[in-house]
């Protein structure tokens, strides 16, 4: 109950600062069409260039002070350019000239009004409105004609405010909050994506298990049974040499799901050792060029791995790639691996690994991309932080 109180106790004080923005800006506004008019002659000539950017800086970091202190509005560090003053003028001046213009009228309304009620002798003055006519004093009609343009310029202020903040994120730059709701709606965009991107990995799994490791047991078990029940001695020993067998390409299944949901190397030799067991199982041509200096952290590593390994295991798979070079570099605050192959091309990066891939880069703040034309060659490449987001 006590929350919505002082939501009204603080409407008018807020009002009152966006209206002395809006002036100021007009003061402004005048200055910087001023500045304009000299800058642009000045701006031919090489030797004068230097003080009319000084001039420019000057009058934008007004701007961006008069934003902060009076709209509560604060942008990124970027030049909006001779652009930008020459709109912020426009917008001032009008706006600026409206809310004055406005409030003066409004003065004398409720000035004109409340003098004839208290010591005027005030006018009868009919009103008529489509169906209904009202017979009113002058004095009433100044008050209520005063009040009612009170809330227009109310609503005009909060219009330029807007205004004002929507061209200060056009030309300077999002604001504090402006980026903190994209950056809401991008973490709520990457949250949904990797919980999609898990359920498709656990429905992969489920698959390699239910088509190979489980058909493998019950070929093993229905060997076992006949060797059990057979008694024949040369024919027992010929179903338990099959039953070896099959056990031996079980464990080999069982070893090569476990190293698709995730390589033990990865995490005690690093992603150099990791992306080499990949090259030597892939069947085709698979050079690394391993450029990192060191380890990245462990959730960039984990993702730098599963990006290489799906593009190559899709190269060999879907495209008939016969060479596939993978390119390890890193920035100072950014890591990066690109793999490319001369297979067929026409890789569809809505598809269920590479969408999941892209899920798992965006949902630490990395960059995804997919260059492949039908008939080749393929890229695909992410950038990725050194250091995963916070949060």
């Amino acid at each position: 109950m006590s929350a919505e109180p002082l939501r009204r106790v603080n409407v008018a004080p807020m009002i009152a600062r966006v209206l002395a923005g809006v002036l100021l800006g007009m003061a402004l506004g005048l200055g910087e069409l001023a500045f304009l008019g000299v800058a642009a002659p000045m701006s031919l000539v090489p030797a004068l260039r230097p003080a009319a950017a000084r001039g420019l800086a000057r009058l934008t970091a007004l701007e961006r002070a008069r934003l902060s202190r009076w709209f509560g509005h604060d942008t990124t560090r970027r030049d909006g350019g001779y652009a930008f003053l020459a709109a912020r003028a426009a917008l001032g001046l009008l706006g600026g000239y409206a809310c004055a213009a406005s409030l003066f009228l409004s003065g004398l309304l409720l000035f004109g009004g409340g003098w004839d009620l208290l010591w005027g002798t005030p006018e009868t003055v009919p009103v008529n409105l489509p169906g209904v006519k009202i017979v009113t004093s002058s004095g009433v009609l100044g008050l209520t004609s005063g009040v009612t343009l009170l809330g227009v310029i109310v609503l005009m202020i909060l219009a330029i405010a807007a205004l004002e903040r929507r061209l200060a994120d056009h030309f300077l730059g999002p604001g504090s909050q402006e980026l903190m709701r994209r950056r809401i709606a991008e973490l709520t965009a990457t949250r949904s994506g990797i919980v999609r991107a898990v359920d498709d990995e656990r429905r992969r799994i489920e698959r390699d298990l239910h088509d190979g490791v489980q058909q493998r047991g019950v070929a093993l078990a229905m060997l076992l049974g006949r060797a059990r029940h057979n008694s024949d001695h040369d024919r027992t020993a010929e179903l338990v040499a099959q039953a070896y067998a099959e056990s031996r390409q079980l464990l080999d299944e069982l070893r090569s799901v476990a190293w698709r949901i995730y390589p033990t190397a990865l995490d005690e030799l690093g992603l150099r050792a990791a992306l080499a067991g990949v090259a030597e199982r892939a069947g085709v041509p698979v050079t690394v060029h391993y450029g990192l200096t060191g380890r990245p952290a462990s959730e960039i590593e984990t993702a730098l791995y599963f990006v290489a390994r799906e593009a190559i295991t899709n190269a060999v798979k879907h495209a008939g790639a016969h060479d596939i070079l993978v390119v390890l570099s890193e920035e100072e605050r950014t890591v990066s691996v690109a793999i490319s192959d001369d297979g067929a091309g026409g890789a569809d990066p809505s598809g269920g690994g590479l969408s999941g891939l892209a899920r798992r880069v965006l949902a630490l703040d990395g960059a995804f991309t997919v260059d492949s034309a039908p008939g080749g060659p393929t890229r695909i490449a992410a950038t990725l932080p050194k250091a995963p987001p916070c949060g």
